[in-house]
């Protein structure tokens, strides 16, 4: 994936702090102290803020950040990979001299993780990046405090942006239901299933999904292995979608997919279906690999599942036929995205992969369409 050219403005504005990972996959058990444990499978890749620019750039929106990097080897390679092999547009970053890149390691055990994380708050304030960012279309924000920068994401929205705001994990566990009226402005709340049914007080997750309807035009909760499911406030229409069954190599990133599909799609102007339909898919296919980010897939993954898919259907096999018949969208949605194969993450920081070398664009022909023959 070569980088792209910046243009005036962007689809999607990306802040927050940004990391390196180093992941391990494969451990028999976690380590235990004076221990030593050898992982089977070990990936290096962007973290952070970079987990959702990498996969809504993947998906062919013009994605920027406004974010800080440091001066260090790790901040270079960084660069490298966002802005040369990922095609972000990085003019709302910002490089700092004698400050040091974020790091995570980690652990997958037993199909979860843990992770050890070590960094510093980042030296200026999100909105002063925010200033000097080109305009968007839309733009993903973390629930913050009252009065905090958090609140950067406001003059955006007054400018037309559509804000789908994230909740954050809150530590204190009072889930304070007045924090959702800083949800004002915001075209879209994306929390997980535990987190809506904490702020609303509810049991169920289709009912804080109602409930936080209240607040936003879209509210939506994910399910994890449960699929997710939605609320069009306007319409008061309620859709839920069922998960891919897929086996799971590493969840990290997986949510951020989600959202840079859901993003995607409503700037597509897909129906809620569809929209929640393609971010369960493609978070599904993250994570079938490692390394957070990079399992970002591109729309050639999504031309691959959907051929296997169809291909599946059409040799007798019911379950696949189902799947095919809720996503005969794909065939009008691939036409015309670059099905390049894209960069997996890579064992150490100094090599990129070669995988575009011999994968460019595929034809239209090869996208298949569930009723031919």
């Amino acid at each position: 994936m070569s980088a792209v050219s910046p243009a005036p403005g962007l689809d999607l504005l990306v802040t927050g702090q940004v990391f390196v990972d180093l992941v391990f996959t494969g451990l028999p058990h976690p380590p235990r102290p004076g221990t030593e444990v050898w992982a089977q499978g070990m990936g290096s890749a962007p973290g952070g803020s970079a987990n959702l620019a990498v996969a809504a750039a993947r998906l062919g929106l013009g994605t920027g950040m406004a974010a800080a990097f440091g001066d260090d080897a790790y901040a270079d390679w960084l660069w490298t990979v966002l802005g040369g092999q990922e095609g972000v547009d990085l003019r709302a970053a910002r490089r700092y001299r004698y400050w040091h890149t974020a790091v995570t390691v980690s652990l997958g055990v037993e199909g979860d993780r843990a992770m050890v994380t070590h960094g510093h708050p980042d030296p200026d304030p999100v909105s002063e990046l925010v200033a000097a960012a080109p305009p968007a279309r839309a733009v993903v924000a973390e629930l913050g405090e009252p009065g905090t920068d958090a609140q950067w994401w406001r003059p955006l929205a007054a400018d037309g942006a559509l804000v789908f705001a994230d909740a954050g994990w809150d530590a204190t566990g009072a889930w304070d239901p007045a924090r959702l009226r800083m949800l004002a402005g915001c075209h879209a709340f994306t929390p997980n299933a535990v987190e809506a049914m904490a702020y609303t007080r509810t049991e169920d997750p289709a009912a804080a999904a109602r409930a936080l309807a209240e607040h936003v035009p879209l509210a939506v909760v994910t399910l994890g292995g449960d699929g997710a499911l939605a609320v069009d406030a306007a319409t008061g229409t309620e859709v839920r979608v069922g998960p891919l069954q897929v086996r799971a190599l590493d969840p990290t990133g997986a949510g951020d997919v989600f959202a840079a599909a859901l993003v995607t799609g409503t700037l597509a102007g897909w129906d809620l279906e569809q929209r929640l339909r393609f971010a369960v898919l493609t978070s599904g296919l993250a994570v079938q690999h490692f390394g957070g980010s990079l399992a970002a897939p591109g729309w050639g993954d999504v031309a691959d599942w959907w051929a296997a898919t169809v291909a599946a259907a059409r040799a007798g096999d019911r379950s696949a036929r189902a799947t095919a018949e809720r996503y005969a969208f794909l065939t009008d949605a691939l036409a015309g995205h670059d099905l390049g194969r894209v960069r997996r993450a890579e064992a150490t920081l100094a090599r990129l992969s070669d995988a575009e070398a011999d994968g460019g664009p595929a034809p239209a022909a090869a996208v298949p369409t569930l009723r031919e023959g």
